[in-house]
């Protein structure tokens, strides 16, 4: 017997198994190969935490691994902190409320005071709790953007950030040393009763509105109309609430996509990336006439933008938006005078160079650090170590992620959809919009433009055939890719970049163009950063469209 068929008969044979889950083990007794995919590891608690398909087994989500997990963090943070508390919240996935209950009474059962939103909120509302309520972790139960037989578990550290590499390995060696399951798990209930579990209050969400609209850059002067989505999320509550205290907003929400539904019945993949995805906000934005359409992922801190002129949308990407509303926060705070003396923006290292150009025209420090926002948000506190968090101004990655202030240490889709509105806004009445700006900033930088390809490894093999790429990559170090010499190649993992080693590599090549190729930290994924710039947009596309090709060719199979 496989160990993978061992560990499916302990868990058959728990007295206590859950009903449904018991239930779906018992349908799959005899497929081998569904009881090897269960089994066959427990569920990786990788840098940010678990992410996983919802089931029965040790690799999958259900209360029972959710509940390890949350041993092994209440075991950390015992040792790490002599009153240790933490602060959960979840969104809209199916299992998400349940998850943060087990999660919640497991913590408090433990010893750990635990801060429970009584509602589905944002991921950065997560973060800005933390730090507002001075927790030494957190944790917020949801799976980003991936499709509805997904949830996930991120872990917060005390700064309001997901834990580091460091951390995630101590929480590891924690979880390792549980067993499966208990003999008999801790109530919510009776938690929640006694005080262990409390329960965040309006303080703590108003708090957070004030800090976001701290972020202000420029009210709308003019009406501006949008249609939003929230993608049966958590982002139509605060999102609305914003636009409404910024005034001047009018919003139309996607009637189908405002309720949430962890089914994602109109949008499979509910990643605002995807132009399917978008697509009922830009019909409802065509037929409304509607300046812009924006939607959030389902934990509301992505944003995806599509502007439409009639028959024509425009979909703007995360790179694109990023360097907009870097330009337009730092033009509209040297006009005020709120510039600070020696100002820093941050991005990761496979977001676009056209940051560069822009942070020199300001003359704003540009600092580059691994993928991942929480990257960013370290760099955030370094600042606030020094005594100078107001030196922050801007951070953004390529995937959608933004923010512009330091009062939370996530990308964050309300304060984006905001600076977006009212960015908006302030080219309307010049009478443009953004892809007026968009273009106008090629014009002046050149012309950047990117490609993300992803490919999957799914199953036993999956992140071996992964490594087993990087690995090949590493030892031939490739001298041209798509007849681009390569220029500079970088070994995140190995060279001394002054950054935490990761399994990175990148190679610049000639006339501009660069290559990123790194597995994806909470999938199954390898992801292939294509980046080009030149003179014209057609040669851009070009340069784009080779890199791609070969790669796809060399990465794919």
């Amino acid at each position: 017997m496989s160990n993978a068929e061992t560990r499916y008969q302990e868990w058959l044979n728990y007295k206590n198994l859950d009903a449904e889950l018991k239930a779906e083990l018992v349908a799959n007794a005899d497929n081998s190969t569904e009881i090897e995919d269960r089994f066959y590891r427990d569920l990786e608690f990788g840098t940010g935490g678990l992410r996983g398909v919802i089931g029965a087994g040790t690799n999958r989500m259900n209360i029972y691994t959710v509940a390890k997990a949350t041993r092994g963090l209440a075991a950390y943070l015992k040792a790490e902190f002599p009153q240790p508390s933490c602060a959960i919240a979840y969104d809209s996935r199916n299992k998400s409320h349940l998850f943060a209950q087990t999660a919640a009474a497991v913590l408090a059962e433990a010893g750990v005071q635990v801060y429970l939103y009584p509602e589905r909120m944002p991921t950065p509302m997560l973060s800005f709790a933390v730090r507002y309520l001075g927790c030494m972790g957190g944790i917020v139960i949801t799976a980003s953007h991936n499709p509805a037989k997904y949830n996930g578990y991120k872990v917060y550290g005390a700064d309001g950030c997901q834990i580091t590499l460091e951390a995630a390995e101590k929480v590891l060696s924690f979880i390792t040393s549980e067993a499966d399951f208990v003999s008999e798990e801790p109530s919510y209930d009776a938690c929640l009763a006694n005080g262990k579990i409390k329960l965040i209050d309006a303080q703590t969400i108003e708090a957070y509105y004030s800090a976001v609209l701290e972020q202000s850059v420029e009210a709308p002067a003019v009406p501006l109309k949008i249609v939003y989505s929230p993608l049966n999320g958590t982002g139509n509550q605060p999102v609305r609430e914003i636009l409404k205290r910024i005034g001047n907003v009018q919003v139309t929400v996607v009637p189908q996509q405002e309720l949430p539904d962890g089914n994602f019945p109109t949008c499979p993949y509910p990643n605002p990336e995807i132009r399917e995805t978008m697509e009922l906000a830009v019909q409802l934005g065509r037929a409304e006439g509607a300046d812009l359409c924006l939607a959030t992922d389902p934990d509301c801190d992505r944003v995806g933008v599509a502007v439409v002129q009639g028959d024509q949308v425009t979909l703007i990407n995360g790179n694109e938006m990023g360097v907009m509303l870097f330009d337009f926060i730092c033009k509209n705070r040297i006009a005020k005078g709120t510039m600070p003396e020696y100002p820093v923006a941050v991005k990761t290292i496979v977001t676009t160079e056209m940051a560069a150009a822009v942070a020199k025209e300001y003359q704003v420090e540009l600092r580059n650090v691994l993928t991942g926002f929480k990257f960013i948000g370290e760099q955030i506190g370094y600042l606030e170590q020094e005594g100078h968090p107001e030196r922050y101004i801007f951070g953004f990655e390529e995937s959608y992620g933004y923010l512009s202030g330091a009062y939370v240490r996530d990308k964050d889709a309300v304060d984006a959809a905001m600076l977006i509105c009212e960015m908006a806004a302030h080219y309307k009445k010049e009478g443009k919009n953004l892809v007026d700006v968009l273009n106008s900033l090629y014009e002046k930088y050149g012309y950047y433009k990117s490609d993300l390809l992803s490919f999957t490894f799914e199953g036993p093999t999956g992140m071996d055939t992964m490594k087993g790429i990087l690995d090949k990559l590493r030892a031939e170090r490739p001298t041209e890719f798509a007849g681009y010499a390569v220029e500079q190649t970088i070994d995140y993992e190995n060279d001394e970049t002054g950054l935490p080693k990761s399994n990175v590599l990148a190679f610049g090549l000639a006339e501009g163009c660069y290559l990123v190729v790194r597995p994806s930290g909470t999938e199954p994924k390898l992801k292939i950063y294509v980046t080009a710039k030149a003179e014209t947009e057609p040669k851009v596309e070009e340069a784009v469209q080779r890199l791609s090709k070969i790669c796809t060719t060399r990465f794919g199979a």
